[in-house]
């Protein structure tokens, strides 16, 4: 699931904001990752939608074997819980 690039995307339409803080927080307890927030490009707010464009993930490609295995875990259980991700490279 997870790309192997230096830095991506993730990003779910329909997630709140207060969930997107909750994801950033458990990344950024792995070592060696850093999470920003992406804006959303939407012009017309909507309570239905997310008010984030995404998250942009970097240090992946640098990451051993087991931090790549639990960022894989907490993206699957937000996908679960939530909607899958769509992950842009």
């Amino acid at each position: 699931m997870i790309p192997l690039t230096p830095k991506f995307i993730i990003c779910n339409y329909q997630m709140p904001l207060a969930v997107y803080r909750e994801v950033a927080a458990h990344l950024q307890q792995i070592a060696g990752l850093q999470v920003a927030f992406v804006t959303s490009n939407d012009r017309e707010f909507s309570y239905l939608e997310s008010q984030l464009g995404g998250l942009e993930i970097t240090g992946v490609d640098r990451l051993a074997e087991s931090e790549r295995l639990l960022l894989d875990r907490l993206l699957s259980y937000y996908a679960n819980r939530y909607n899958p991700w769509e992950i842009q490279a």
